[in-house]
């Protein structure tokens, strides 16, 4: 590890290359892993093992997005806490808000629509999500949504803790409710102990990473490319030894959002495409990253409209796959290139 005053190599208005290409490609396993492919299929002993291995093989990218968030945002947030925290969350929880309207009011299941009318189809959903009301109140209309209220409540939280001159608490107030986020979530069939909300939101996940994120940037903190691949490495071994153990406890192995070793992981991951700035130095590696965050907000409608689609014209297993996430990369792409073209970029996008 060094740690050093010079100025990392970057590109196109000060941003980085290799950190724009992570955004991409972690938006792109995001997706994927919401299309849940190779459930019904490839399976041994009536379990879909490659499934489940490909869903938890993608658990790296939301931490990746959480610590290139706090990355961006720590130069700002030390100048001016409090200001920058405002600025920052405003937007994000405009999209968060009206993303939330329209998830709530968009049909999910167009068969039940035909049969018993948009009113039914909706209560059913509406009615769901009353069942555990404070954690819809940490999500939103569909629950993907989750990271944005948990990303500006890890900003919000940093940022009072800097403006009391309280910096030195961030990281060890990160560590523990990450600590606690795991043993009350995963762990919970070994712990029993409770949570108020799946620990997944709030501040138990995001906080950490976001603080990890920060601190890389504070402190110009930089590994070699080996280092921080055995670091990623390391996590990623350690998060699938734990979901395999914890199968022993009545915990499916496709259940979980982050682990102990999920950290660890998504920062070696985080280290290993800084220590490569130049990685993905491309015109549209930067064209597609700044629409991360509306094809983010977006995605999970397009994957349930081409669920619909895959339904009607009776697919099944891989045909369904593949017919899924190629629609949605091609339809969330499309909206949202053509949305950033009209006014309603102003209400739909940050």
């Amino acid at each position: 590890m060094t740690q050093n005053q010079s100025t990392q190599p970057q590109s196109q208005k000060g941003k980085i290359a290799s950190i724009e290409l992570l955004r991409v490609l972690s938006m792109l396993v995001i997706i994927a892993m919401h299309c849940q492919m190779m459930l019904t299929y490839w399976q041994f002993d009536e379990v879909p093992w490659v499934g489940y291995i490909f869903n938890q093989i993608t658990r790296f990218a939301v931490p990746c997005f959480f610590l290139i968030s706090g990355f961006l945002i720590q130069p700002k947030l030390v100048q001016a806490p409090i200001e920058t925290f405002k600025s920052y969350s405003k937007p994000l929880f405009k999209v968060w808000l009206v993303w939330s309207v329209i998830s709530l009011a968009m049909p999910f299941n167009l068969g039940v629509v035909a049969e018993h009318g948009y009113l039914a189809e909706r209560q059913g959903y509406w009615g769901y999500l009353m069942q555990t009301p404070v954690n819809t109140l940490f999500e939103g209309g569909l629950v993907h949504l989750w990271f944005i209220p948990a990303l500006i409540i890890a900003v919000g939280i940093m940022a009072v803790l800097l403006n009391s001159k309280k910096a030195s608490w961030i990281f060890p107030l990160g560590l523990g409710l990450y600590v606690y986020g795991v043993l009350a979530g995963s762990y919970v069939n070994l712990t029993e102990i409770w949570s108020p909300i799946f620990t997944r939101n709030g501040p138990f996940f995001s906080l950490l990473m976001v603080a990890i994120g920060f601190m890389v940037r504070e402190k110009n903190i930089q590994f070699k490319s080996g280092i921080a691949m055995a670091i990623a490495f390391l996590g990623l071994l350690m998060h699938f030894c734990e979901a395999l153990w914890l199968t022993h406890f009545d915990v499916a192995f496709n259940i979980h959002d982050f682990l102990f070793g999920t950290a660890i992981w998504g920062t070696g991951t985080f280290l290993w495409f800084l220590s490569k700035p130049n990685l993905g130095n491309q015109a549209w590696v930067f064209n597609i990253a700044k629409s991360v965050l509306g094809i983010y907000v977006s995605h999970l409608l397009f994957v349930i409209i081409m669920n619909n689609v895959a339904g009607i014209n009776g697919l099944h297993g891989a045909s369904k796959d593949l017919t899924v996430i190629i629609g949605t990369l091609i339809l969330a792409l499309l909206f949202v290139k053509g949305i950033e073209k009209t006014p309603l970029a102003k209400i739909l996008l940050r």
